[in-house]
């Protein structure tokens, strides 16, 4: 059995659409998910999910805005390339959060199953995202660049900012509600914790 490293595979034009297609199709579901039960997560999809709750404005087009000033920063620090990707995640992910309550109407979700299969099925889609250079933006965006730059795990740094995020939802969740949020975001990093690590894939 050879010692040498496997070499490193750009994947297809193909195989990048496929990936985001997915990516940002669980990532919506996750999303649509906790919206029905009164919860939200991490990220942009948490302060989406949190000023929907306040203002009515639907959690797509909250999640298209917010996200535009973390593109530039896509582009600053992690390329052209990086940030087209993580442009069309972005948009296809805010139209499928619009379109999918009418597609499959989520009516009474438990709350603690939407924590955890919400939360865990936002993270697969962000680590699908991630093997394939893409993100669903905001804090993605400095996970992923802190990760491919400093080496630094990127559930840790999602942890981090996913905490501050979901404890700034006190001002609209009771507190039932809120650590069920906590819980979701919990789920989410510890996908990204466990399986996105350095040396762990090689394609690019």
């Amino acid at each position: 059995m050879s010692d040498t490293p496997n070499p490193e595979v750009r994947h297809t034009l193909g195989e990048d659409i496929y990936a985001i297609a997915i990516g940002a199709s669980l990532s919506a579901f996750g999303i649509v998910m906790l919206h029905a039960a009164g919860l939200v997560t991490g990220g942009v999809a948490g302060l989406a999910l949190t000023v929907s709750y306040l203002t009515g404005i639907p959690v797509g087009t909250l999640f298209f805005t917010i996200n535009l000033p973390f593109l530039v920063l896509a582009q600053r620090t992690m390329g052209w390339r990086f940030t087209i990707k993580s442009a069309v995640t972005v948009a296809l992910l805010s139209v499928l959060t619009w379109v999918m309550p009418g597609l499959s109407p989520m009516g009474q979700v438990n709350a603690w199953f939407a924590a955890i299969f919400g939360g865990t099925v936002i993270g697969m889609g962000i680590l699908s995202l991630a093997r394939h250079k893409s993100s669903v933006g905001g804090i993605g965006v400095l996970a992923l660049y802190l990760y491919e730059k400093r080496g630094i795990n990127a559930g840790k740094v999602q942890g981090a900012a996913d905490t501050v995020i979901v404890l700034s939802a006190c001002v609209v969740l009771d507190v039932r509600h809120l650590l069920l949020s906590v819980l979701s975001a919990v789920a989410l990093s510890a996908v990204l914790y466990t399986f996105h690590r350095k040396g762990r894939y090689t394609g690019y």
